[in-house]
């Protein structure tokens, strides 16, 4: 029985890789055109937001999203969540009708297909590298200046041990929003580790849910300012993050 499930769950991995990647390929040449210039970038979101619904729905995904406050079109956000999945990239883009532009680590563009696009569309980061980590800074004023949101898992990572619930976070997405003066959108993604974590053999079908806290003001506030912001944005979370696990 225990090698069924096993070829089961290694079969349905499989076909999460193929559900990332066949859709690109068809689609490749309105992706290529979407990421010639700048300005035809919410094309090529829009077309982002569908290939991630293919793939959460493709894999018997289903998602419920509740909001606490909406995201206002044509407005630039930091939009951050906890992180634990790759699927958290997909439901993110389902979350937000807003065009934003992922910060994320430069081993992600190594991944056949999806690697291409996301290296020329994302803000990557070799965090063992300062000025790497500057250069990110940098990218993100010009992208907000195009009237984007930017995306940050603020862990920097997923854990690798898994029984963590939340990882230390990492500074930069906060200064990023108290530098350019933008509301902080703190989500939660309580069932992605649980659907498909890291762990090849594992995960399920089943119910994704998300939730868009409260957003945290950063106006008027400055550098002395980040570590409240910070903290405060991970115990919204965190506390989120308990609240669902009291709920099984």
């Amino acid at each position: 029985m225990k090698i069924v499930k096993y070829f089961l769950w290694l079969l349905w991995r499989i076909w999460f890789y193929i559900l990332m990647g066949v859709p690109i390929i068809l689609l490749s040449p309105v992706l290529i055109l979407s990421i010639l210039s700048e300005k035809t970038y919410p094309q090529f979101f829009f077309i982002a937001r569908i290939w991630a619904k293919i793939i959460l729905l493709g894999m018997g995904f289903y998602y419920k999203i509740e909001r606490e406050q909406k995201i206002e079109r044509g407005k630039s956000y930091m939009l951050v969540a906890n992180h634990t999945s790759m699927t958290d990239i997909m439901l993110m883009l389902v979350v937000s009708k807003n065009p934003f532009v992922f910060v994320g680590k430069k081993e992600l563009a190594k991944i056949p297909i999806f690697g291409f696009f996301y290296k020329r569309t994302s803000i990557l980061v070799d965090r063992n590298n300062p000025k790497s980590r500057q250069e990110v800074f940098t990218r993100a004023q010009q992208r907000l200046n195009d009237g984007l949101s930017i995306c940050i898992f603020p862990e920097g990572g997923v854990p690798t041990d898994e029984t963590v619930v939340l990882d230390e976070f990492k500074d930069g997405a906060f200064r990023l929003a108290i530098e350019h003066q933008i509301p902080i959108v703190p989500m939660t993604f309580p069932d992605n580790k649980k659907r498909f974590s890291y762990t090849f053999f594992s995960g399920s079908p089943g119910l994704m849910r998300a939730k868009v806290h409260r957003f945290i003001p950063t106006a008027g506030l400055t550098l002395n300012d980040k570590k409240v912001v910070k903290d405060t944005v991970k115990q919204v979370i965190y506390k989120q993050l308990l609240a669902y696990s009291t709920k099984k």
